[in-house]
């Protein structure tokens, strides 16, 4: 565990100043990265990127930056550490995916069975493949009209954890992507009354705990290893992350699990500018109250104009209905798009290609609007696009009824089957054989096989179903009909 700082080291950035400093000076670099920094013979690339990140682009391994007990970057982490409210925090250059496969490997010290919510990211299975663990998993809710997965609730992981008395660990995600939370706090009761620690996917809440009016953060609610995206919210470059341990019952074991995951993950080249990036996202954020205040308010006003047009409905409006929410992220803006009698995919395209703005995400029913902590958007701009959107389905279109079929049996690992040879075949012969696939139809999202699993004839049809309809997709799929499935070679389910 690392020395803690005080309060007032808050307000700096040790790191990025470190760095800020270093590529101020008159260097001769006759070291990597191999630019040098010589802006005269990297000319193109300085004036795509600018002067100032080729300078600030550093390797490893630095005296006064990264080197030694008390160094720079030994202060970020701490200061990071206290601001989230952990027993100690690693830097990750590689996403909150990095995290989650770390996260999934330090869990198989624990056992062999790990909890796994259903609707969980793709970065955890490809954890499974590494580890080599069984998964049992525990289904989210649905909304089933607009085809949007939510959260865990604490008595289905009770009943999963019951099934699974020999469990390694339980991993949830929470906010989900459209910015439902889940109850951590019950949730960390039922794990460490299993007598196993709670691994929380927070990739969407980086930025929670920073104000009175977000929602607590999952350290503060029990969970033992947090994965933080920290770029997604609190305002660092893309790719750059955090993991947090907690103080729980299980850090004095968990801790140097995640050294040691982390040495086998981590480049040994991690980027400068993502890790100074991280260093002052934790800066802004603990300085930002104000900032913070500011797009509370911008995405407050978004959902207060939606409601007032009356055209488009909110959809954390009815969050409500379902028990396992307890609480909403007020900076994820999710905009039912079909009752205003355009589709999700449609407004998406339409708001991009017409009116030059970006939205997160879309579904066939919604669009998901994020607004960044400390980030303060053209509200106007984006309401007067959203509703001089046609209505290509007309006013008030039907609700998408969302059926979705039950998983096939289990056959093999994850990793046994991901690590089989395979090959494709047509879809109709896939039906009985072993999938060698991730395969998730969007909406919602949720994965519907995995390598391991038996593909059945209900969910041959539902990739069918999914694809025939504008704008279905079908994330994994070999090809957008689905016409083919890659299935392990010689595999055949019981």
């Amino acid at each position: 565990m690392t020395h803690r700082t005080t309060l007032a080291a808050q307000h700096t950035a040790p790191y990025a100043e470190a760095v800020r400093t270093y590529a101020a000076q008159d260097w001769l670099r006759l070291n990597v990265p191999g630019h040098s920094a010589d802006l005269s013979r990297f000319g193109p690339l300085a004036q795509l990127v600018g002067a100032a990140p080729l300078r600030m682009d550093v390797p490893p391994l630095l005296e006064g930056i990264d080197l030694g007990t008390g160094s720079p970057m030994t202060q970020a982490l701490d200061l990071a550490a206290q601001a989230w409210g952990a027993r100690r925090t690693w830097f990750l250059t590689n996403g909150a995916s990095q995290g989650n496969r770390m996260a999934t490997l330090v869990s198989r010290s624990f056992g062999e069975t790990l909890i796994v919510q259903r609707s969980v990211h793709s970065s955890v299975i490809d954890g499974l493949v590494l580890s080599g663990q069984k998964a049992a998993f525990v289904h989210p809710s649905v909304d089933a009209d607009l085809g949007i997965a939510h959260g865990v609730a604490p008595a289905d992981l009770t009943r999963t954890l019951a099934a699974n008395p020999t469990a390694a660990a339980a991993y949830v995600v929470t906010p989900s992507y459209f910015g439902a939370v889940a109850d951590v706090r019950a949730l960390a009761d039922v794990a460490h009354a299993a007598g196993i620690p709670l691994i929380v996917d927070e990739a969407w809440g980086s930025h929670f705990g920073f104000h009175p009016g977000l929602p607590a953060n999952a350290l503060a609610q029990g969970a033992d290893i947090v994965i933080s995206s920290t770029h997604k919210l609190a305002g660092s470059l893309t790719q750059s992350a955090m993991l947090h341990l907690g103080e729980g019952p299980f850090a004095d074991t968990l801790e140097p699990l995640v050294q040691r995951v982390f040495n086998l993950t981590q480049s040994t080249s991690a980027s400068a500018l993502l890790l100074t990036s991280l260093d002052m996202a934790r800066q802004a954020l603990v300085t930002g109250k104000d900032r913070i205040s500011a797009s509370l308010d911008a995405a407050a006003e978004i959902r207060s104009q939606i409601r007032s047009a009356g055209r488009f409905r909110v959809v954390s409006d009815g969050f409500g209905r379902f028990p396992d929410i307890v609480d909403a992220d007020p900076l994820r803006v999710t905009v039912d798009t079909r009752a205003g009698g355009i589709s999700g995919h449609e407004a998406r395209r339409r708001l991009m290609h017409d009116h030059r703005i970006m939205v997160e995400v879309a579904t066939d029913s919604a669009i998901v609007a994020v607004v960044g902590a400390g980030s303060g958007p053209d509200t106007r701009r984006f309401l007067r696009a959203l509703h001089a959107l046609p209505a290509p389905l007309g006013e008030r279109a039907p609700a998408s009824r969302l059926r979705l079929p039950a998983p096939g049996p289990v056959a093999l690992t994850t990793r046994t089957a991901f690590l089989t040879p395979s090959r494709s075949v047509p879809a109709h012969e896939a039906i009985g054989r072993v999938s060698a696939d991730t395969l998730a139809a969007y909406p919602p999202g949720i994965p519907n096989v995995l390598p391991g699993e038996v593909v059945t004839a209900e969910l041959v049809d539902f990739f069918h179903r999914t694809a025939a309809v504008p704008n279905g997709h079908v994330r994994g799929a070999a090809d957008p009909a689905v016409t083919t499935l890659r299935v392990v070679d010689g595999a055949a389910g019981a």
